[in-house]
């Protein structure tokens, strides 16, 4: 087995974390660009933390040597385990995590898919003096009132998903 998940995992958890620090540095800043910046690191920590679960779920594929290659989220390793006829007690708490109201999971996926919707938004110009060219940025948190209660979020998202994915391995290894 090559572990190539187990290394992307593990990469795309440090991103996350590399990423958490510096949206709790640009939070401090004075910088004309401020509110840009942390937009911008709110995005990329759900980028990351949705990068290391798309890992996660791929490593236990590679795990139970199902076909990765068609693993690109929980449903595709539910799909490819009941190809096999396989069963995962790591599987079924990522899917009840997953449609949980509520659980940290939830509202990771919900706050990722969000970020695609905004940006899947065009705004029409007011005004003919309005250029068509000109980008509109829909902020997420546009009066930036709830920064200091997202990064407290992501960090425990961040956590939650380090936790989740060191007691699973665990369990896999004694397999």
């Amino acid at each position: 087995m090559s572990e190539i998940y187990v290394a992307r995992t593990n990469q795309k958890l440090s991103f996350a974390r590399c990423h958490i620090d510096a949206l709790s540095q640009a939070q401090g800043s004075s910088s004309w660009n401020k509110h840009g910046i942390i937009e911008s690191y709110n995005e990329s920590v759900l980028f990351h933390l949705k990068g290391a679960i798309h890992a996660f779920v791929r490593e236990i594929g590679e795990r139970y040597r199902l076909d990765v290659s068609t693993i690109d989220d929980i449903a595709g390793l539910q799909a490819q385990f009941e190809t096999t006829g396989q069963e995962s007690p790591e599987l079924n708490e990522l899917e009840q995590l997953s449609v949980t109201p509520g659980s940290w999971l939830e509202k990771l996926e919900r706050a990722y898919s969000a970020c695609w919707r905004a940006s899947a938004q065009r705004s029409k110009p007011q005004d003919a003096s309005q250029s068509l060219s000109e980008i509109h940025v829909v902020q997420v948190n546009p009066d930036h009132a709830e920064d200091l209660e997202l990064l407290s979020e992501f960090r425990q998202w961040f956590d939650e998903l380090n936790k989740l994915v060191d007691r699973q391995r665990g369990s896999m290894l004694e397999w």
